[in-house]
């Protein structure tokens, strides 16, 4: 037997430009049976769905039809009207030409959050939009806590042309946004690739260990961690100089710091979304592996990269063992990760808030940078000022309501 050839699904064939179609508009307050009456009416007029668009905002319904022409296009009017208003809704018919299925094209989702989100930060990325030259062809709210926030589907636009600009705007009126490809795009197998240090937790791992080793080693190294930040010396070095302080620390310690680390606020949420909707996570971290790796496996993620220190006699050496995990190996991580599951970069996402994460930001397809210092955010695709980790989400496309959904259904018993 030869195997069956795929059967080609025949084109849609849509209205021309030219051809008469009916736009109806319906509002006014919602109630059962309103979407079933007016397509009652539109069944009897022997007419095409074109499009149709619904949405309910504190029980006030907006219901918008596109639909071809009937062959009697003033009698389905008027008994659309009739209908409306038996229902207590205000009802508008518009005859017209063609259909808006050839504006969509180019299509991109921005999303923005806020708390709050103001009106201005609305106006402003709006206008922003328009000044483009794009259209806005739908917007939905997808979370109201912990932040507000909005996805705008629109057509006719440039990502890379939009990207920073709205991200400007956004952040000037206190909001954050991202720019991101519509459609399938932003379905599918993704890799989720996070910096640790003060952005899963809420801690710097080496200032919990020093902390260990008393007050003067605090002392030393938030120094040493000053001159770095000053620019004074690069991570390999300021790393180095940092852990040489720790020398002679008990390796029981490192449990002890384990047990202190403060998750940041949303974390799990994040990680078991992401599990449940089947992206792969990793975290890259210039922090140490024997910190990392338990809180890793504690949170179900994949693949983990950090430092690890050498410990002899059951005490630590003050050294690192193997390659440094820096800014470039932070990259170079991701692009593992990746290869390792069969994604390319442009499936990948990144997040962190220091430097030493710009180059892993810039390689990833999407780079958020979380409750980061102002040069991180500059740099970064998107950007998270809110201290909610599962804010992410949401730059994702994920909507709160099936978050709490699917972690209701976990809860139910089996």
């Amino acid at each position: 037997m030869t195997p069956q050839q795929d059967v080609l699904t025949p084109a849609v064939r849509l209205p021309s430009d030219g051809a008469r179609t009916v736009l109806f508009t319906l509002t006014g307050p919602d109630r059962p049976g309103v979407t079933t009456a007016v397509f009652g009416v539109l069944t009897r007029s022997g007419v095409e769905v074109l499009d149709v668009e619904q949405v309910v905002v504190r029980g006030h319904l907006t219901l918008a039809v596109l639909v071809t022409a009937g062959a009697d296009e003033p009698g389905m009017i008027a008994e659309v009207r009739r209908t409306g208003s038996d229902l207590g809704l205000t009802v508008s018919g518009e005859p017209g030409t063609g259909d808006n299925s050839r504006r969509r094209r180019n299509r991109l989702a921005v999303t923005m959050l806020g708390a709050p989100l103001l009106p201005s930060a609305v106006a402003g990325v709006t206008g922003r939009i328009a000044a483009h030259g794009a259209n806005i062809d739908r917007i939905r709210r997808i979370s109201r806590y912990p932040v507000t926030t909005l996805e705008l589907d629109i057509s006719g636009g440039d990502a890379e042309g939009l990207r920073r600009e709205l991200a400007a705007e956004a952040m000037a009126h206190g909001a954050d946004l991202a720019v991101s490809p519509a459609g399938l795009a932003r379905r599918g197998r993704r890799l989720v690739v996070m910096d640790v240090d003060s952005t899963l937790i809420q801690d710097e791992v080496i200032e919990l260990l020093a902390a260990h080793a008393g007050p003067e080693v605090e002392k030393k190294v938030a120094e040493v961690t000053e001159r770095a930040m000053r620019g004074e010396l690069d991570f390999a070095a300021s790393l180095h100089e940092r852990v040489a302080c720790l020398a002679g620390l008990p390796e029981s310690v490192l449990d002890d710091v384990y047990h202190a680390v403060r998750l940041t606020r949303g974390a799990r949420t994040l990680t078991r979304t992401l599990r449940r909707l089947g992206l792969t996570l990793g975290v890259v971290s210039g922090g140490f592996i024997e910190v990392v790796e338990p809180l890793a496996r504690d949170l179900g993620i994949h693949h983990v990269a950090a430092n690890k220190l050498e410990i002899a006699d059951g005490r630590l050496t003050g050294r690192v063992t193997g390659p440094v995990v820096d800014r470039a190996a932070k990259a170079a991580s991701l692009r593992r990760f990746a290869e390792l599951e069969g994604l390319p970069l442009s499936r990948t996402v990144a997040i962190g808030d220091g430097a030493n994460d710009l180059d892993m930001l810039a390689t990833a397809g999407l780079g958020i940078a979380f409750c980061a210092k102002p040069v991180v955010r500059e740099q970064a695709d998107a950007s998270v000022n809110v201290p909610y980790l599962d804010a992410v989400l949401y730059l994702l496309g994920i909507p709160r309501s099936e978050i709490e959904d699917a972690d209701a259904a976990a809860e139910q018993p089996s």
